[in-house]
């Protein structure tokens, strides 16, 4: 299977694409990690592979609509 057809039938199945799928379970991952109490924003980050501080933090953000120290406290409150 090409390239290009693989991108699109996975597109249909999950309506984004495979870069997007992968971002959205590190950060899914990160947030779990730190509503449980195991890891804090930094190292959470680098424990699903992000170099970046900064564009885990915003990609986070994006995503979750609060910054990850904020929605990681949250999270454990409500726990």
């Amino acid at each position: 299977m090409s390239l290009p057809t693989f991108n699109r039938y996975f597109r249909q199945a999950t309506t984004m694409s495979p870069i997007q799928f992968q971002k959205r379970l590190r950060l899914c991952e990160a947030q779990r990690l730190m509503a449980a109490g195991a890891e804090d924003a930094t190292r959470a980050a680098l424990t699903v592979g992000y170099e970046s501080i900064t564009q885990f933090n915003r990609e986070y953000k994006r995503l979750f609509g609060e910054p990850p120290h904020r929605d990681a406290n949250k999270k454990r409150v409500a726990v």
